[in-house]
């Protein structure tokens, strides 16, 4: 989908050459800004109680005289921040998407309606989000949108390459310039939520670990990753007993995936991802109740996450080095899978007693945690649907953030609330760790069921003495269930604002296709 902004000439919105447009309306009244048409289509749907100045306000009006657009949609907003603008919008998009229209031109007509950078990015995601449809094992889904090009209006033009460089540098700031790069960011973004939410749908007979791996090298060829997939044998001679203790239940080959970006010179530190691959988990010996094991297809949420974000690092042109690392399996019983009271040896030489083979997400992660020691990290995150706990602490708003870094915690809680994908700190008391104490091995895979979402967290903390570190459970937050049942792409908003806060500044080339024009 190609997005630019737009300054319209002196004839106003009425005059944009668009298939539809989306109004944004701010305040307690008609805009004074919107004379004409579309000020007077307005008013007589206020008189007509068809609209008013509240939230969930929004009016479609067809062929509006003496405008140029043939669809038109209002929508209320409390103000034009990236929150409001981004619900404004695909309540708008919500009308005209399943309708012909190709251009849909969006402006803000209100007190305090000039748009930010980051309410650019938030437009762009907003109209991916509305319009995406899950279509590869299904057919009989609904006909893609129509919708090719959409065109943020702006208040004014900016003044000279310097007030462009300046606005590209700073989410917050306004102009064309700021306007576009905030676009190029949410294309990329976009992109990146949707390739997680892509591979997360597939069933589990489609979406294997080789599939995974697969797509994580067709990934380095179109963005420019370099990609290495480790198989059986490679983890064996690397000593990967707890990765491979999950992975041997199963017919499918387990795949150990490590994808790079390099942006930034080779001397920098990178960032490392870690994500849980589990392509689908029965629970092994300890398998689930048959009730909603469908869902254990998204169990490998986390590593779609870190493809994701990848997608939307390198897709920004990021001046910062990301190594994804995924291990991926699946937990299956059969006569060769790792039974209860199992111990083996990971790959960090700490032996494990395997007390629950359901709580195998942990096991992976910690091989993957070691490894990762090897890139001399500047701070590593793993990303897991990793507890059922976590789901009953927060729910399915926030994910779960768990870290021994105290500034680590507040970057990722500080990007989460900016992405709108936020996250709340759980706790890792040193207490919670004595659960973990087994008289067969140098720890149980699992405490008793009170906490679990932290025992959890204080298993993995014993695999990163070495790093600076964080973990989050995206247990609530992967996917939905229900008659939207589906992938959402989280926390590759929350991942990506993290990581392109820390430079300064992406780069646009190659986030998507993105323009100014000057008049309509």
């Amino acid at each position: 989908m190609d997005f630019h902004t737009l300054v319209p000439g002196k004839q106003g919105l009425a005059a944009i050459d668009a298939d539809a447009l989306l109004v944004v309306v701010l305040g307690t009244k008609v805009p004074g800004s919107l004379d004409g048409p579309l000020g007077q289509a307005l008013a007589d749907a206020v008189a007509a109680g068809d609209f008013a100045f509240r939230a969930g306000q929004m009016l479609y009006a067809h062929r509006v005289p003496g405008v140029k657009a043939r669809r038109v949609t209002f929508v209320w907003a409390v103000d034009a921040g990236a929150r409001s603008l981004r619900k404004a919008v695909a309540m708008g998009v919500a009308l005209v998407k399943g309708g012909g229209a190709r251009h849909l031109a969006v402006a803000v007509a209100g007190g305090g309606s000039e748009v930010d950078g980051a309410g650019a990015e938030a437009l762009v995601l907003a109209v991916h989000e509305a319009t995406y449809v899950y279509r590869a094992t299904k057919p009989s889904a609904p006909a893609a949108s129509k919708l090719e090009r959409v065109t943020l209006v702006c208040d004014r033009e900016e003044k000279g390459a310097k007030a462009r460089k300046a606005g590209a540098a700073s989410a917050g700031a306004t102009g064309a310039g700021a306007l576009a790069a905030g676009l190029a960011r949410g294309q990329a973004v976009a992109a990146g939520v949707a390739l997680a939410r892509e591979l997360a749908n597939r069933p589990g007979n489609h979406c294997t670990p080789t599939y995974l791996a697969e797509q994580a090298r067709k990934l380095g060829k179109s963005h420019g990753l370099k990609v290495e997939v480790l198989d059986r044998k490679d983890c064996e001679r690397l000593g990967m007993g707890s990765f491979l203790a999950v992975a041997q239940g199963s017919d499918q080959p387990p795949k150990f995936i490590v994808a790079r970006w390099q942006g930034a010179g080779k001397d920098e530190a990178p960032i490392v991802l870690v994500g849980k691959g589990i392509t689908f988990d029965t629970g092994g010996i300890s398998i689930k109740p048959a009730a909603e094991m469908d869902e254990m297809k998204f169990d490998m949420g986390g590593a779609a996450s870190v493809l994701g974000t990848l997608c939307a690092v390198a897709g920004a042109r990021a001046r910062a080095n990301v190594v994804g690392i995924v291990p991926a399996c699946e937990n299956m019983p059969s006569g060769r899978a790792v039974k209860p009271g199992d111990v083996v040896k990971s790959l960090s030489g700490q032996t494990i007693e395997i007390l629950n083979t359901d709580a195998e997400g942990r096991l992976i992660l910690c091989d993957a945690l070691s490894y990762a020691e090897r890139f001399k990290p500047a701070a590593v995150v793993d990303i897991a649907t990793l507890t059922g706990a976590c789901v009953i602490a927060l729910g399915h708003h926030r994910s779960g953030l768990f870290s021994t870094d105290d500034a680590l915690a507040a970057e990722l809680l500080a990007a989460g609330e900016a992405a709108f994908d936020p996250a709340w700190r759980m706790p890792l008391d040193e207490e919670y760790d004595e659960v973990l104490k087994s008289n067969f091995a140098d720890m149980a895979n699992v405490g008793p069921r009170a906490g679990g979402a932290i025992t959890a967290a204080m298993f993995l903390k014993r695999f990163t003495s070495k790093l600076r570190w964080a973990h989050l459970d995206v247990a609530g937050t992967a996917w939905r269930s229900g008659p939207n049942k589906g992938a959402t792409g989280r926390p590759v908003a929350l991942l990506s604002q993290w990581v392109l806060s820390k430079v300064a500044g992406p780069a646009a080339a190659g986030a998507g296709k993105v323009r100014t024009r000057r008049r309509a």
